[in-house]
Protein backbone atom coordinates (compact mmCIF):
# COMPACT_ATOMS: atom_id res chain seq x y z
CA UNK A 1 0.00 0.00 0.00
CA UNK A 2 1.47 3.06 -0.92
CA UNK A 3 1.44 6.45 1.07
CA UNK A 4 -0.06 8.30 -1.97
CA UNK A 5 -2.81 6.06 -1.93
CA UNK A 6 -3.68 6.09 1.63
CA UNK A 7 -3.56 9.73 1.75
CA UNK A 8 -6.29 9.94 -1.29
CA UNK A 9 -8.27 7.55 0.71
CA UNK A 10 -7.88 10.21 4.05
CA UNK A 11 -8.69 13.13 1.66
CA UNK A 12 -11.55 11.32 0.02
CA UNK A 13 -12.96 10.81 3.80
CA UNK A 14 -13.05 14.03 4.78
CA UNK A 15 -14.41 15.29 1.60
CA UNK A 16 -17.01 13.32 1.16
CA UNK A 17 -18.08 12.00 4.73
CA UNK A 18 -16.82 15.28 6.85
CA UNK A 19 -17.59 17.53 4.24
CA UNK A 20 -14.79 18.92 4.61
CA UNK A 21 -14.04 22.01 1.71
CA UNK A 22 -10.49 21.19 -0.12
CA UNK A 23 -9.05 24.08 1.90
CA UNK A 24 -10.38 22.65 5.00
CA UNK A 25 -8.71 19.49 4.34
CA UNK A 26 -5.44 20.82 3.15
CA UNK A 27 -5.18 23.21 6.19
CA UNK A 28 -6.07 20.01 8.75
CA UNK A 29 -3.95 17.98 6.85
CA UNK A 30 -0.98 20.60 6.58
CA UNK A 31 -0.41 20.27 2.35
CA UNK A 32 -1.75 22.50 -0.23
CA UNK A 33 -5.49 22.62 -1.64
CA UNK A 34 -3.81 22.07 -5.23
CA UNK A 35 -2.63 18.74 -3.79
CA UNK A 36 -5.83 18.14 -2.23
CA UNK A 37 -7.47 18.73 -5.65
CA UNK A 38 -5.15 16.74 -7.68
CA UNK A 39 -5.25 13.44 -5.30
CA UNK A 40 -9.17 13.88 -4.87
CA UNK A 41 -9.03 13.93 -8.89
CA UNK A 42 -6.53 10.41 -9.02
CA UNK A 43 -8.88 8.78 -6.51
CA UNK A 44 -11.90 9.51 -8.69
CA UNK A 45 -9.89 8.11 -11.86
CA UNK A 46 -8.10 5.07 -9.68
CA UNK A 47 -11.60 4.00 -8.20
CA UNK A 48 -11.05 4.62 -4.67
CA UNK A 49 -14.09 7.34 -5.21
CA UNK A 50 -16.72 5.73 -6.89
CA UNK A 51 -20.88 5.82 -6.36
CA UNK A 52 -19.54 5.26 -2.40
CA UNK A 53 -16.48 4.76 -1.08
CA UNK A 54 -14.68 1.77 -1.36
CA UNK A 55 -14.31 -0.52 1.56
CA UNK A 56 -10.92 -2.11 2.30
CA UNK A 57 -9.93 -3.46 5.37
CA UNK A 58 -6.12 -1.88 4.45
CA UNK A 59 -7.51 1.85 5.19
CA UNK A 60 -8.11 2.55 8.68
CA UNK A 61 -9.68 5.96 8.81
CA UNK A 62 -12.49 5.10 11.98
CA UNK A 63 -9.28 4.34 13.50
CA UNK A 64 -7.44 7.54 13.04
CA UNK A 65 -10.67 9.08 13.81
CA UNK A 66 -10.71 7.45 17.32
CA UNK A 67 -7.57 7.95 18.33
CA UNK A 68 -7.65 11.55 17.00
CA UNK A 69 -10.80 12.42 19.09
CA UNK A 70 -9.70 10.22 22.26
CA UNK A 71 -6.54 11.99 22.49
CA UNK A 72 -6.93 15.42 21.32
CA UNK A 73 -4.06 15.35 18.49
CA UNK A 74 -4.02 17.19 15.24
CA UNK A 75 -3.82 14.31 13.05
CA UNK A 76 -2.92 10.43 12.58
CA UNK A 77 -1.79 8.59 9.62
CA UNK A 78 -2.31 4.79 10.02
CA UNK A 79 -0.42 2.81 7.13
CA UNK A 80 -1.38 -0.79 6.97
CA UNK A 81 0.62 -3.41 8.94
CA UNK A 82 3.60 -5.39 7.74
CA UNK A 83 3.16 -9.20 6.91
CA UNK A 84 6.70 -9.81 8.77
CA UNK A 85 7.24 -7.64 12.04
CA UNK A 86 10.78 -7.56 11.20
CA UNK A 87 9.78 -4.81 8.50
CA UNK A 88 7.45 -2.91 11.30
CA UNK A 89 10.04 -0.23 11.30
CA UNK A 90 11.30 0.79 8.16
CA UNK A 91 7.39 0.69 6.95
CA UNK A 92 6.27 3.71 9.55
CA UNK A 93 9.77 5.26 8.82
CA UNK A 94 9.39 5.84 5.41
CA UNK A 95 5.37 6.59 5.83
CA UNK A 96 6.80 9.22 8.59
CA UNK A 97 9.36 11.05 6.00
CA UNK A 98 6.42 10.72 2.87
CA UNK A 99 4.40 12.64 5.36
CA UNK A 100 6.83 14.68 6.57
CA UNK A 101 8.14 15.93 3.24
CA UNK A 102 4.56 16.73 2.21
CA UNK A 103 4.45 19.18 4.68
CA UNK A 104 7.83 21.19 5.08
CA UNK A 105 8.96 24.16 3.67
CA UNK A 106 12.35 25.01 2.50
CA UNK A 107 12.92 27.36 5.30
CA UNK A 108 12.08 24.88 7.95
CA UNK A 109 13.74 23.79 10.77
CA UNK A 110 13.16 20.10 11.87
CA UNK A 111 13.65 18.19 15.34
CA UNK A 112 14.87 14.68 15.24
CA UNK A 113 14.61 12.40 18.39
CA UNK A 114 17.09 9.74 19.23
CA UNK A 115 16.09 6.56 18.45
CA UNK A 116 16.21 3.45 15.19
CA UNK A 117 13.15 5.02 13.88
CA UNK A 118 13.79 8.37 13.71
CA UNK A 119 17.51 7.20 11.93
CA UNK A 120 15.50 5.83 9.90
CA UNK A 121 12.94 8.57 8.83
CA UNK A 122 15.45 10.68 8.41
CA UNK A 123 17.54 8.79 6.27
CA UNK A 124 14.29 8.28 4.13
CA UNK A 125 13.51 12.09 4.31
CA UNK A 126 17.21 12.95 3.31
CA UNK A 127 17.05 10.98 0.23
CA UNK A 128 13.57 12.26 -0.64
CA UNK A 129 14.22 16.02 -0.20
CA UNK A 130 14.79 18.03 -3.13
CA UNK A 131 16.45 20.16 -1.48
CA UNK A 132 18.63 20.59 1.44
CA UNK A 133 16.87 20.01 5.07
CA UNK A 134 17.86 21.46 8.19
CA UNK A 135 17.86 19.27 10.88
CA UNK A 136 18.07 19.26 15.01
CA UNK A 137 19.45 16.69 17.31
CA UNK A 138 17.05 16.87 20.65
CA UNK A 139 19.71 15.05 22.56
CA UNK A 140 23.00 13.53 22.16
CA UNK A 141 23.96 10.14 21.07
CA UNK A 142 25.79 11.38 17.35
CA UNK A 143 26.20 7.87 15.61
CA UNK A 144 22.46 7.73 15.86
CA UNK A 145 22.00 11.23 13.98
CA UNK A 146 24.59 10.02 10.94
CA UNK A 147 23.86 9.38 7.46
CA UNK A 148 23.49 5.25 6.33
CA UNK A 149 26.58 4.39 4.81
CA UNK A 150 24.23 2.86 2.05
CA UNK A 151 22.43 5.90 1.18
CA UNK A 152 23.26 7.76 -2.18
CA UNK A 153 21.68 10.78 -1.05
CA UNK A 154 21.80 12.51 2.11
CA UNK A 155 20.52 16.29 1.46
CA UNK A 156 20.38 17.01 5.04
CA UNK A 157 22.49 19.34 7.17
CA UNK A 158 22.73 18.18 10.41
CA UNK A 159 23.13 20.39 13.60
CA UNK A 160 23.98 17.48 16.78
CA UNK A 161 24.72 18.17 20.01
CA UNK A 162 28.37 17.08 20.57
CA UNK A 163 28.03 14.76 23.65
CA UNK A 164 27.24 11.15 24.77
CA UNK A 165 23.36 10.19 24.84
CA UNK A 166 24.31 9.95 28.94
CA UNK A 167 26.98 11.39 30.70
CA UNK A 168 29.21 9.43 33.05
CA UNK A 169 28.11 11.87 36.04
CA UNK A 170 25.26 14.32 37.13
CA UNK A 171 28.49 17.12 37.72
CA UNK A 172 29.66 15.98 34.04
CA UNK A 173 26.05 16.37 32.56
CA UNK A 174 25.68 19.41 34.00
CA UNK A 175 29.32 20.80 32.87
CA UNK A 176 28.52 19.70 29.14
CA UNK A 177 24.48 21.23 29.41
CA UNK A 178 26.80 24.41 30.12
CA UNK A 179 28.64 24.50 27.13
CA UNK A 180 27.78 27.49 24.63
CA UNK A 181 27.96 24.75 21.77
CA UNK A 182 25.42 22.65 23.31
CA UNK A 183 23.02 25.72 24.65
CA UNK A 184 23.09 26.91 20.95
CA UNK A 185 21.46 23.54 19.73
CA UNK A 186 18.93 23.90 22.34
CA UNK A 187 18.51 27.50 21.20
CA UNK A 188 17.76 26.25 17.79
CA UNK A 189 15.26 23.25 18.46
CA UNK A 190 13.14 25.94 20.31
CA UNK A 191 13.24 27.96 16.96
CA UNK A 192 12.17 24.45 14.67
CA UNK A 193 8.54 24.63 12.92
CA UNK A 194 8.41 20.41 13.42
CA UNK A 195 9.61 17.86 15.49
CA UNK A 196 9.50 14.12 15.22
CA UNK A 197 9.85 11.65 17.90
CA UNK A 198 10.43 7.68 18.26
CA UNK A 199 8.80 5.97 21.33
CA UNK A 200 10.52 3.12 22.89
CA UNK A 201 9.11 -0.10 24.82
CA UNK A 202 11.17 -1.42 27.47
CA UNK A 203 12.36 -4.26 26.32
CA UNK A 204 15.68 -6.70 25.15
CA UNK A 205 15.52 -5.09 21.63
CA UNK A 206 14.81 -1.39 22.52
CA UNK A 207 17.37 0.71 21.18
CA UNK A 208 18.14 2.19 24.70
CA UNK A 209 19.22 -1.14 25.81
CA UNK A 210 20.43 -2.86 22.53
CA UNK A 211 22.79 0.39 22.23
CA UNK A 212 24.39 -0.48 25.23
CA UNK A 213 23.15 3.00 26.74
CA UNK A 214 21.39 0.87 29.72
CA UNK A 215 22.03 -2.57 30.46
CA UNK A 216 19.28 -5.26 31.19
CA UNK A 217 19.58 -5.03 35.40
CA UNK A 218 18.93 -1.10 34.68
CA UNK A 219 15.79 -2.11 32.55
CA UNK A 220 14.24 -4.05 35.03
CA UNK A 221 15.17 -1.42 37.72
CA UNK A 222 13.18 0.89 35.74
CA UNK A 223 10.14 -1.30 35.23
CA UNK A 224 9.93 -2.25 39.01
CA UNK A 225 9.60 1.42 39.02
CA UNK A 226 6.47 1.64 36.71
CA UNK A 227 8.43 2.24 33.78
CA UNK A 228 6.18 1.56 30.31
CA UNK A 229 8.49 2.87 27.86
CA UNK A 230 10.46 6.51 26.38
CA UNK A 231 10.65 9.56 24.46
CA UNK A 232 14.08 11.10 24.10
CA UNK A 233 15.05 8.71 26.93
CA UNK A 234 12.85 10.48 29.12
CA UNK A 235 11.06 7.81 30.98
CA UNK A 236 7.24 7.24 31.41
CA UNK A 237 4.55 5.66 33.53
CA UNK A 238 1.42 4.36 31.94
CA UNK A 239 0.12 7.77 32.42
CA UNK A 240 2.98 9.52 30.65
CA UNK A 241 4.61 11.07 33.84
CA UNK A 242 8.18 10.99 34.11
CA UNK A 243 9.48 8.44 36.60
CA UNK A 244 12.40 9.67 38.67
CA UNK A 245 15.67 7.59 38.20
CA UNK A 246 18.87 7.73 38.21
CA UNK A 247 19.42 8.11 34.54
CA UNK A 248 17.44 11.79 34.49
CA UNK A 249 20.14 13.97 35.83
CA UNK A 250 22.96 12.48 33.29
CA UNK A 251 20.81 12.75 30.05
CA UNK A 252 21.93 14.83 27.58
CA UNK A 253 18.57 16.56 25.58
CA UNK A 254 15.85 18.61 25.46
CA UNK A 255 13.33 18.08 28.87
CA UNK A 256 9.79 16.87 28.37
CA UNK A 257 8.53 20.41 29.50
CA UNK A 258 10.24 21.74 26.34
CA UNK A 259 9.07 19.06 24.31
CA UNK A 260 5.18 20.29 25.53
CA UNK A 261 5.89 23.18 24.11
CA UNK A 262 6.88 22.56 20.62
CA UNK A 263 4.48 23.09 18.07
CA UNK A 264 4.22 20.07 15.65
CA UNK A 265 5.26 16.94 17.49
CA UNK A 266 5.08 13.78 15.44
CA UNK A 267 5.43 10.47 16.97
CA UNK A 268 6.26 7.55 14.82
CA UNK A 269 6.05 4.17 16.20
CA UNK A 270 4.36 0.44 16.03
CA UNK A 271 4.54 -2.68 16.80
CA UNK A 272 3.23 -5.61 19.64
CA UNK A 273 5.97 -3.81 21.88
CA UNK A 274 5.56 -0.65 21.96
CA UNK A 275 1.78 -0.38 22.33
CA UNK A 276 2.34 0.54 26.39
CA UNK A 277 4.50 3.32 25.64
CA UNK A 278 3.15 4.71 22.48
CA UNK A 279 -0.37 5.01 25.00
CA UNK A 280 1.97 6.30 27.71
CA UNK A 281 3.22 9.26 25.39
CA UNK A 282 -0.39 9.93 24.27
CA UNK A 283 -1.68 10.14 27.96
CA UNK A 284 1.24 12.70 28.52
CA UNK A 285 -0.31 14.49 25.15
CA UNK A 286 3.33 14.77 24.37
CA UNK A 287 2.34 14.96 20.69
CA UNK A 288 -0.01 16.37 17.83
CA UNK A 289 0.41 13.87 15.32
CA UNK A 290 1.07 9.94 15.44
CA UNK A 291 2.09 7.78 12.80
CA UNK A 292 1.53 4.00 13.10
CA UNK A 293 0.39 1.08 11.67
CA UNK A 294 -3.28 -0.58 11.45
CA UNK A 295 -2.40 -3.41 13.92
CA UNK A 296 -0.74 -1.00 16.59
CA UNK A 297 -4.09 1.70 16.39
CA UNK A 298 -5.93 -1.55 16.88
CA UNK A 299 -3.95 -2.67 20.09
CA UNK A 300 -3.70 1.13 21.40
CA UNK A 301 -8.22 1.02 20.80
CA UNK A 302 -8.39 -2.24 22.92
CA UNK A 303 -6.33 -1.18 25.51
CA UNK A 304 -8.05 2.14 26.16
CA UNK A 305 -11.21 -0.06 26.43
CA UNK A 306 -10.54 -2.02 28.84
Amino acid sequence: MEYEEVLMFKIAYYYYFEEMTQQGIADKLSISRIRVLKLLEKARQTGIIQFRLRKNPEFHVQYEQELIKKYDLKDVFIVPAPNTPEKTNANVAKAGALYINDRIKESDLINIGYGDTSKHLLNNLATLAEKPLTCISLTGGVSYYLPDTRSNVFNANLHLIPAPLLASSIEMAQAIRNEASVNEIFNMATMSNLTVVGIGGLHEKSTIVSSGTITANDMIYLKMKGVVGDVLSHFLDKEGNLVPNTFEDCLIGISLDTLKTLPNVIGVAAGDSKVQAIKAVLNGQYLDVLITDASTAEKILEDSDE
